[in-house]
């Protein structure tokens, strides 16, 4: 198929376009300045203001022109943390500079605080003009701010009503700041962690039992996490087109999960509950056991273009095992069946090329990813950046309800672009996968050679 026309970009809704990505149990305080890629973040670290009321905010590109831009399925976070809450009922007062000319948004709470309340599926917004603000919000919660723009400042001072929420910003606060920040500022329900890419929000209640952790450590293994992810997408700053995701990556507690869901990914964070703290917040579970955490990162990174519904939950997950050999752990696809005594490799393989086979129902989740991490295997984990920035050049649109078989074609026909090679038969006769005719004679079209070796004969 040859290369698609750009076409205008097409905003998503403020909620997930169907569902939520979701993990199931199968698949496994100083005041702050805007953060975003890594030398923005090095930008913006401003002076340690001598008053920690004040917040002095650099603009960064929104959550929306930054999805379109990467070409992913969701918005991620654009929060500024502001190392502040307002408890529920108080009445706040900011006073607002808008040094550059353009005035932030205040948002008061987190997402999908109560499952059962729709007035708190969503921080509120408290809109700013210069000078002094006053506004009550009857839930309060964690403050955080959004400035869209390009590095315009914004200076922020909480005057009264809100308290400081303990915050331990990487390579800014110590560990001993942290815990007497911990064991004084104990008017504020939550609890925030910060680093150049991450923001992770808490409950003042799950934290306390692992405050006893080396948080820069936990920190340094969030940045390593988020770097692998940008790796796989291909976000080397080699272009504009190709930099990194302007603000965090926000991590967030939720008080409940859809049941059978460990995680979720949507607009703006990720969510873990209350059973998923002991990773989240350790250092052991997060470089040891937190595929959870990676995966539900990669939903954030996943490009719409080539992302059908029966690949959702299964290309999320070359994000996932990028993390673990950055890790230095066992990779997943060799976990061994206790019942079987084979890793996912041994059970996956045999069905390659049977009569009946169907991708979508011989396979389980982890047999499915077999097949991507055979294409790393044949042709280099490069196939994976080169993909994305060639989506994001090219710009391939679809339709969400009614272009699943072209989001396939993409997948298919890109990524043989991509190797150089025709992959015909490893997607169509070896593996399965449920390509329409339109994409078949899309593959035919592009005319490449066979590859040198079949990369369905590779297992690690």
């Amino acid at each position: 198929m040859p290369p698609m026309p750009p076409m205008p970009p097409k905003p998503l809704p403020d909620r997930p376009l169907a569902r939520r990505s979701v993990l199931a149990g199968l698949v496994g305080a100083t005041a702050l300045t805007a953060l975003g890629s890594s030398p923005a973040w090095a930008g913006a670290r401003r002076h340690r203001a001598e008053d920690p009321a004040t917040v002095v905010a650099r603009a960064f590109p929104a959550a929306e022109p930054e999805r379109l831009r990467l070409a992913t399925t969701y918005r991620g976070s654009d929060f500024i943390p502001t190392g502040h809450y307002a408890p529920a009922g108080a009445t706040v007062t900011v006073r607002v500079d808008p040094v550059d000319g353009i005035l932030p948004t205040l948002h008061v709470g987190t997402y999908d605080n109560h499952p059962d309340d729709p007035n708190l599926t969503a921080p509120r917004a408290v809109t700013l003009t210069a000078g002094v603000n006053t506004f009550t919000d009857a839930y309060g919660g964690p403050l955080h701010l959004r400035l869209a723009g390009d590095g315009e400042r914004a200076i922020v001072t909480f005057l009264s009503g809100a308290v400081r929420m303990p915050t331990f910003t990487l390579d800014s606060t110590t560990e001993g700041e942290f815990q007497d920040q911990l064991d004084t500022l104990t008017d504020s329900l939550y609890v925030e962690l910060v680093s150049p890419h991450a923001l992770v929000t808490v409950t003042r209640a799950s934290f306390l039992p692992y405050r006893g952790e080396d948080h820069t450590a936990l920190m340094r293994i969030f940045e390593q996490v988020i770097d692998s992810h940008a790796a796989v997408a291909g976000l080397d700053g080699s272009s504009p087109l190709h930099r990194r995701k302007a603000g965090p990556y926000q991590f967030s507690e939720v008080p409940k999960v859809p049941t059978g869901v460990g995680a979720y990914a949507t607009h703006y964070y990720n969510a873990f509950p209350p059973a998923y703290m002991d990773r989240l917040l350790t250092v052991g579970g997060l470089s040891t056991r937190g595929w959870g955490l990676y995966h539900e990162l990669g939903h954030l990174h996943q490009q719409f273009a080539y992302r059908p519904a029966g690949l959702t939950e299964v290309s999320v997950n070359i994000y996932s095992l990028a993390a673990q050999r950055v890790l230095g752990q066992t990779s997943n696809l060799l976990t061994v069946n206790a019942s079987t005594g084979l890793n996912y490799f041994q059970t996956a393989l045999p069905k390659l090329g049977t009569d009946g086979l169907s991708f979508a129902s011989s396979f389980g989740a982890y047999e499915k990813l077999v097949s991507l991490r055979q294409l790393e295997l044949a042709f280099g984990t490069d196939i994976w950046p080169k993909l994305h920035r060639l989506i994001r050049v090219e710009n391939p649109q679809s339709d969400w309800a009614t272009q699943d078989a072209l989001r396939w074609t993409t997948f298919a026909v890109c990524t043989s672009r991509v190797t150089g090679y025709d992959l015909s038969d490893f997607y169509l006769d070896k593996w399965a996968y449920p390509i329409d005719a339109d994409g078949v004679a899309a593959l035919a079209a592009l005319g490449l050679p066979e590859p040198p070796v079949d990369p369905s004969t590779l297992s690690d």
